[in-house]
């Protein structure tokens, strides 16, 4: 699984046009899955996601996590964080989940960041064409990679 952290101001997401969320100060998560990822992996990304220190305290450090400044979560399915441009300059999915195994990856990855995050959670509509609108705050972009149940 590979995570895309983006710390924001303010981001929503439409779809066909619609407003179909939107987050104030806190993290949009994009999330992919690969070929050979399993459930094993969610809970320990969720843990390492809620606990990422990358909020300002009152010095000015990074030092505080989503849980300490209230924050708000979107969490926006992304396979083409899989992409492949090895072999030319149009890229390849191959090393992505099937859509529908990814799924209920993705739906299960929503549902333990529920379980260890009480704030607001906002899921993107998964294989759907969206619209990501993201106001960066530092900006700050964090790339987690797991597999095999450990970060990588």
């Amino acid at each position: 699984m590979k995570l895309v952290i983006q710390r924001v101001i303010h981001a929503s997401f439409s779809v066909d046009d619609v407003l179909k969320g939107s987050i104030n100060k806190g993290l949009v998560v994009f999330a992919g899955f690969g070929k050979n990822d399993t459930e094993s992996i969610i809970e320990p990304a969720v843990r390492k996601l809620v606990k990422l220190r990358i909020f300002a305290d009152c010095k000015n450090k990074m030092n505080l996590d989503i849980m300490d400044i209230a924050g708000e979560l979107m969490i926006i399915s992304q396979f083409t964080l899989y992409a492949d441009t090895h072999h030319g300059n149009r890229p390849d999915f191959l090393f992505a989940m099937e859509p529908a195994v990814a799924e209920n990856l993705f739906n299960r990855f929503v549902d333990i960041c529920h379980g260890f995050y009480p704030g607001k959670i906002v899921a993107g509509d998964f294989g759907r064409h969206m619209v990501v609108k993201i106001l960066n705050d530092g900006p700050v972009t964090i790339l987690l990679n797991f597999g095999n149940g450990t970060e990588i």
